[in-house]
């Protein structure tokens, strides 16, 4: 009898936690205030480190943000249409590699420089149930400055949701990288770029 009412409460208990992933899963705010937690409390743990070696930001940044990413898709939506359906699998595969490691060392740098400044999240205007694509709108709030406003489009993959774009102060991630892009672009061709990205984050690695 022990053993059946043990068996059942371990049961009860998976069931919960499923059930409560599942929740944190389908919620967006709650998804990107769990990384925002992970990656301050990393940031307040590493503060010393930081300053003598600022690059182990992008450890962080890989290791909590990235696995959230939707990079198949923002690696698409930054490139024209005709310049990402004529790539081949190799090239596109490459260009992903190279675009996120780019991705991670322009937006990661800054965290670096982190002084106790604070995330506030908002709930999505309209709620987010029957939708697959919110922005859920958010300010750093810092110690030494004004806050910041920074906007975070997510997409729902499955049951989960993934972040695909960036809006600082009202100019978006995407936008500024493809007009990036497009100017390369016009002066070569999709393995170009690639060799540009290689050369670009090979220089960056050795600094």
């Amino acid at each position: 009898m022990k053993k059946i009412i043990l068996l059942s409460a371990t049961f009860l208990m998976m069931l919960w936690m499923t059930i409560t992933l599942a929740a944190n899963a389908s919620d967006p705010v709650s998804l990107l205030n769990g990384i925002a937690d992970k990656m301050i409390a990393k940031l307040q743990e590493n503060q010393t480190t930081l300053k003598e070696n600022p690059t182990l930001v992008y450890s962080f940044a890989n290791a909590l943000v990235v696995p959230h990413a939707d990079i198949p898709e923002m690696s698409k939506r930054v490139l024209p249409p005709r310049v990402w359906n004529e790539a081949t699998p190799e090239q596109r595969s490459k260009f992903e590699k190279e675009f996120t490691t780019m991705l991670v060392r322009t937006y990661a740098s800054a965290l670096a420089e982190y002084k106790d400044e604070t995330i506030r999240f908002y709930p999505v205007r309209g709620g987010y149930q029957g939708k697959d694509n919110v922005k859920v709108d958010s300010t750093i709030i810092r110690t030494d400055g004004p806050s910041i406003a920074v906007g975070y489009r997510l997409i729902l993959r499955g049951s989960e949701w993934k972040l695909y774009d960036l809006i600082v102060e009202g100019v978006s991630m995407l936008e500024s990288f493809r007009s990036q892009f497009a100017d390369q672009l016009s002066r070569g061709n999709m393995q170009d770029l690639i060799q540009k990205l290689e050369e670009h984050n090979a220089g960056n690695n050795a600094q």
